[in-house]
């Protein structure tokens, strides 16, 4: 479990850094050319990885559900999205943000999936992390 929960951290992690390379790189083009540059860049390292590694085309797409592909189309959304927000906001104001929708979405399809969990424990988390992003909002405008 424990290497689960460094994974997700890791992951977390890497969430930001690509939040702000994106950010950098929306800059010097434009969001959706951000993000397109993304998409291009990680199929090939994925492809190369994959490659190496072996697996490439291990599985049986079709058997997947329509819309199983639809994270393809929302990544586009989410990462053009990141990269016009962070430059305008800030990347913890982003960074925050980003996290209370996971969170909102999560504790919604937790819900729809009947995972077991307490309601309000989830949205109290909800609310700490969009409490956390009102009071660095309001600090920084009182300078």
């Amino acid at each position: 479990m424990s290497l689960f929960i460094i994974l997700a951290i890791g992951a977390g992690l890497l969430v930001g850094l690509s939040r702000q390379l994106n950010g950098r790189l929306a800059l010097s083009t434009n969001a959706w050319e951000s993000s397109f540059w993304n998409h291009i860049v990680g199929l090939a390292f994925v492809s190369l990885i994959a490659l190496l590694a072996g697996g490439l085309f291990g599985g049986a797409p079709l058997d997947a559900p329509w819309w199983a592909y639809l994270g393809g189309p929302i990544g586009v959304l989410f990462i053009a999205a990141g990269s016009w927000a962070i430059n305008r906001i800030g990347a913890a104001q982003t960074a925050m943000l980003i996290i209370a929708g996971q969170m909102i979405s999560g504790v919604a399809i937790d819900m729809a999936m009947g995972v077991q969990g307490q309601l309000w424990a989830r949205m109290l988390g909800v609310a700490l992390i969009l409490g956390g992003m009102w009071v660095t909002r309001t600090a920084k405008a009182k300078r």
